[in-house]
């Protein structure tokens, strides 16, 4: 088994001659939990929007499974699922409709055809959904038609469903009450879950809530684009967090 995952080396990125991400070395590793800390502007958005290969460096390389995303084929890319923190739900389509698009990776046209007409299989969408805390009263219902939350836990689903390698998310655990933020928080932390479904075992998670950074074992802090530490949770200090607040 590959050990590294997710490789970035001498990463830049600029967005209208604004330096966005600045010599950015990474590397994530098989089975880490990881938690990304950051003001708003950091860069914690570009950098896994980098990560995932959605887009391109201005300079330097990003390597999934030590290969330039470029090089990927369509088995590969399915790997790895992202939560984004603006969701990114198709508002045409209902709840269960927008689970299922996270199996599509591995489906294929037929059934991408049949959830399109909303005649196809909601089974393995429901259980999920459920996972996630959701009733069966909004399985059917219109995106636009439920509540914020309940947005945020389709869009976990949709994630979930596609049993990737590795889960990058950002701010997944906006617009979510103290209760179920716990009860996501530990379904996606915690491998060996009571639900018997499969969590990626390597995560990446961006946060802006200190109180939440129990579970993780490795803890990233960004400023201005750049990273200003990586390091294990246990040697977190507050001098630390001082950087980058």
């Amino acid at each position: 088994m590959i050990d590294i995952l997710l490789e970035l080396k001498d990463v830049n990125y600029k967005y209208k001659n604004n330096l966005i991400l600045n010599k950015i070395n990474l590397q994530i590793n098989y089975g880490e939990k990881i938690a990304l800390l950051g003001k708003s502007g950091a860069g914690k958005t570009t950098l896994i929007s980098i990560l995932n290969g959605t887009i391109n460096p201005t300079k330097g390389k990003a390597k999934f499974f030590n290969r330039d995303f470029d090089k990927l084929n369509f088995d590969q890319k399915s790997k790895l699922s992202t939560i984004w923190q603006d969701l990114r739900l198709i508002e045409d389509l209902s709840a269960e409709q927008n689970v299922n698009c996270g199996l599509l990776g591995k489906e294929g046209f037929l059934f991408a055809f049949k959830n399109l007409l909303n005649i196809g299989s909601f089974d393995k969408a429901h259980n999920y959904m459920q996972i996630c805390n959701l009733k069966k009263s909004i399985y059917s219902k219109n995106i636009r038609k439920i509540s914020g939350g309940q947005k945020q836990r389709v869009a976990i689903a949709r994630s979930l469903i596609q049993e990737s390698d590795i889960l990058l998310a950002d701010e997944p655990f906006n617009n979510l009450d103290p209760k179920l933020t716990s009860n996501i928080k530990n379904l996606l932390l915690i491998s060996k879950n009571k639900n018997k479904i499969r969590v990626p075992n390597t995560i990446l998670i961006s946060l802006h809530r200190l109180d939440l950074l129990d579970g993780f074992n490795r803890i990233i802090g960004m400023k201005n684009g750049e990273i200003l530490f990586d390091l294990d949770k246990n040697k977190l200090k507050n001098f630390h967090l001082n950087k980058i607040y």
